[in-house]
């Protein structure tokens, strides 16, 4: 008995962690890149945030939301491995553009339907509904510690 509540604090702190990690990326994500870029620039829509994906860090405005889905609990895992919490003036996410961009359609298709699924689910997904010609096209993350300021 008394390890299954060690279990269930350990989750719950978990759980904590995870939080504090995606309040810390939104509020990174909303700051101000420079005082000369115009506001329609510098901001996202009311209720969404920027990440941005892949090495070239193309630019995605996402709902705020969405961070509290499985799938951005690993992608958020993921990029505490790989870049720690610098704010560096967003949120990154180490994953290649095109599966990015498939996830999100996803999403906006049917939230309620892909919302629960993890990153290793929409992996799964995807690399299952490519041809094996096309494979390489699902690759997921990027190397992006190549590019990163240091």
């Amino acid at each position: 008995m008394a390890g299954a509540m060690g279990m269930k604090v350990d989750k719950i702190r978990q759980i904590v962690r995870l939080k504090q990690l995606m309040t810390r990326w939104k509020h990174i994500s909303l700051r101000r890149r420079s005082s000369d870029e115009p506001s329609a620039v510098r901001r996202p829509p009311s209720g969404f945030i920027f990440v941005y994906v892949g090495p070239e860090r193309t630019r995605f405005a996402i709902p705020a939301r969405f961070l509290n889905l499985a799938l951005f609990e690993g992608l958020l895992k993921q990029t505490e491995e790989e870049f720690g919490l610098r704010g560096n003036g967003g949120l990154v996410l180490p994953c290649q553009v095109p599966f990015f961009s498939n996830v999100v359609k996803y999403l906006h298709k049917d939230e309620h339907k892909y919302g629960s699924l993890s990153l290793q689910d929409f992996v799964n997904m995807l690399s299952a509904s490519s041809s094996d010609s096309c494979k390489e096209n699902v690759a997921v993350f990027a190397p992006l510690l190549q590019k990163a300021e240091v």
